[in-house]
């Protein structure tokens, strides 16, 4: 079984539409997970000030 050049076009360009959607969704991912980082660690400086302030 043989593509055709149309359909051998169609396969590559399904391909790479699936790659640059799979890179697309790991770079929203590593974005995310950043900014998560960021929130923990305002929440954990908050937290300390906070137990600072109870010790007094």
């Amino acid at each position: 079984m043989a593509f055709s050049d149309q359909q051998l076009l169609v396969v590559m360009a399904l391909f790479a539409g699936v790659l640059a959607a799979i890179v697309y969704s790991l770079r929203v991912l590593v974005l995310m997970d950043r900014k998560i980082e960021r929130i923990e660690g305002h929440m954990e400086s908050m937290v300390g000030d906070l137990l600072k302030k109870r010790k007094k």
